[in-house]
């Protein structure tokens, strides 16, 4: 599962890097080295005029972990940060969102904890790692992963804000790439963010065929300090590589 991430990327680069329009106050963005669920992220998304078929992208912030429409309490969405891929089309909690509300979400990169093997003391302690486009200097890409995203009020308050929550598709990790975690988020390549954010009805099997999985095969990925464990650590030493040792 993707439980952990970062993302630091300002405002002003997010929408010159997916080419949207700001739906919320610039100062609404701003980094986070260690977002976690129920936090406030950024978000792209495609949304149809109402007096026009044109489809514009925008970024905005949402909660992670998706409320679905039907929820009687928003707190259902602190078990929905995540949806497996090879279900997502039917459960219900997920279904709608897929077939029309599918987004983007930016980040850096995402933290996965390695547990080694039980030599006979014990298990050893579990060892975070980053996985990232960039490299340890800083160089190459920030990531966009696949997510749903729905909007959410509560019944009986029709005046009440609306709240926009979201979540990020993973796969199964395979091979090699299944070590540090048998799971792994869904990349979305800039080529195909027209088609994945498309809010017309698409098959599965096409819309999958856009996507590829954020593995350390493809990815870089370091092993960090285990202060990324607690949330209220937040700053770019949690990024740092720890020395080979």
């Amino acid at each position: 599962m993707c439980g952990r991430y970062a993302t630091t990327r300002t405002a002003q680069r997010l929408t010159d890097d997916f080419g949207t329009t700001l739906a919320v106050a610039e100062d609404a963005i701003s980094a986070d080295f260690n977002m976690a669920p129920t936090k406030q992220a950024p978000l792209v998304i495609a949304r149809a005029a109402d007096d026009s078929s044109a489809v514009t992208r925008e970024l905005l912030t949402a909660k992670w972990g998706l409320v679905p429409s039907w929820a009687k309490d928003p707190s259902i969405g602190n078990k929905m940060i995540n949806a497996r891929s090879e279900t997502v089309d039917e459960k219900p909690s997920f279904k709608r969102a897929f077939a029309k509300r599918r987004a983007v979400v930016p980040l850096d990169g995402f933290y996965e904890w390695y547990q080694g093997p039980d030599t006979g003391a014990g298990k050893p302690p579990k060892q975070p790692f980053f996985i990232t486009g960039h490299t340890p200097d800083g160089g190459g890409e920030g990531l966009g992963v696949a997510g749903l995203y729905e909007f959410w009020k509560p019944k009986d308050d029709p005046d009440a804000e609306w709240l926009v929550s979201f979540t990020i598709l993973t796969t199964a990790a395979e091979g090699e790439d299944g070590r540090l975690h048998d799971r792994a988020p869904w990349l979305v390549a800039a080529e195909h963010l027209d088609a994945w954010l498309d809010p017309a009805p698409h098959g599965k099997d096409e819309l999958f065929a856009l996507l590829h999985p954020a593995t350390p095969g493809r990815l870089q990925a370091w092993p960090v300090s285990t202060a990324v464990n607690n949330v209220r650590n937040n700053g770019p030493e949690l990024l740092r590589p720890l020395d080979a040792e």
